[in-house]
């Protein structure tokens, strides 16, 4: 007799089968003190093996970037491990390039510490932190987006406009463990005691759920960062900026912080789509920064405009407006730089348009989350 199992069943077997495996190691296996050497000897440090790299180093206030909290999921927790490991573990290969192969790239959250190990990471990792803030306001700036600021309680955070950090989502409901998820900030590089994000409901995601149900202001929040390498390139090149949704948030950095720097001899061009009026925001700011900044250009889309609702924008996909523009007002005879911020779908149909109007994708700038 045939019989057969549902994906769902199956997912559950092996997950059980994972929690079970990983406590009979616990249980069995005493790996004892171990060495992690970062860098070639830059920091030594002796810790408890039988945990995740990722994990110990973040016990060590050492944190490498992970947009799902270690679950494998992400591919962003990538370092290079100089001494042997063991083999790769499948959940590693997909994320991982002919180069990243060849240079022994691993996971940081699939690595097990089982013995002495040797990694190299990026200096700047060493000046990433974790902060204790508290939720300073929460404003509904449209129907699904919330405009979220942090405090960070005497503390100071430095980093480049576009950057990002990681919300650190407490066991909630049925959600046992910890998760972190990666957010652009939205606030700028001189607001140094605050971080502001926004975060758009995901119909069943764990971190805006939380964010729009549960989170309320005075409530203590830990918040990792900064990460990331979205930032604008300190040259006079033409910036054709594209977002949508929550989006907004690194390019409601950069342009103010180039309002603030006095960056305003540089040509910027900000392409914003949304379906409907409603899901619309920050028009009035942006406006305004258009009259101090004399070489800004804001260009606001709706995709579905509504029957009997004012709107005097332009009309059509981000990805259409961007294209016409690009052909007719912002011209194909100077060097351009893209800047994208969106869903995967949005980001490869823009590139696209970049491609077909002369712009290599050398030059095309965004985050992977």
């Amino acid at each position: 007799m045939m019989i057969i199992i549902a994906p769902g069943a199956v997912a559950l077997i092996a997950a059980i089968l994972a929690a079970a495996i990983s406590i009979v190691d616990k249980v069995v296996n005493n790996y004892g003190e171990v060495e992690l050497d970062i860098n070639d000897g830059k920091k030594k440090i002796k810790l408890d093996g039988g945990e995740s790299l990722l994990s110990s180093l973040a016990g060590q206030e050492i944190f490498v970037p992970s947009a799902c909290g270690g679950r494998g999921t992400c591919g962003a927790c990538k370092c290079q491990v100089t001494s042997d490991v063991g083999p790769y573990l499948p959940t590693e290969t997909p994320f991982m390039t002919k180069e990243n192969l060849a240079d022994n790239i691993r996971l940081a959250c699939q690595v097990k510490i089982k013995s002495d190990i040797s990694i190299k990471i990026p200096d700047e990792l060493f000046n990433i932190k974790k902060y204790d803030s508290i939720v300073k306001s929460i404003v509904d700036v449209t129907h699904d987006i919330k405009e979220v600021t942090f405090d960070l309680q005497g503390e100071e955070i430095n980093f480049e406009a576009g950057k990002y950090v990681q919300l650190v989502v407490p066991p909630h409901g049925k959600i046992k463990g910890s998760t972190q998820r990666a957010y652009s900030m939205a606030s700028k590089p001189g607001e140094k005691d605050i971080v502001r994000l926004l975060i758009r409901l995901v119909p069943g995601g764990i971190a805006t759920t939380w964010v729009h149900t549960e989170l309320k202001e005075g409530d203590r929040v830990e918040l990792v960062g900064p990460f990331g390498d979205f930032f604008r390139t300190p040259t006079d090149t033409t910036m054709v900026c594209v977002a949508g949704g929550s989006g907004m948030a690194p390019f409601m950095s950069i342009l103010f912080d180039m309002l603030d720097t006095g960056e305003l001899d540089r040509e910027v061009w900000y392409f914003f789509g949304a379906r409907t009026v409603k899901d619309m925001f920050y028009l009035d700011e942006l406006r305004e920064l258009e009259k101090k900044m004399p070489n800004f250009h804001f260009v606001p889309a709706l995709s579905e405009p509504e029957e009997g609702t004012p709107w005097d924008g332009a009309t059509g996909l981000i990805t259409d407006v961007l294209d016409k523009y690009l052909k007719e007002e912002i011209g194909t005879d100077k060097k351009r730089e893209g800047y994208l911020c969106g869903s995967p779908g949005m980001i490869n149909a823009c590139n696209n348009v970049f491609t077909a109007n002369k712009v290599s994708l050398d030059d095309i700038f965004y985050d992977k989350f």
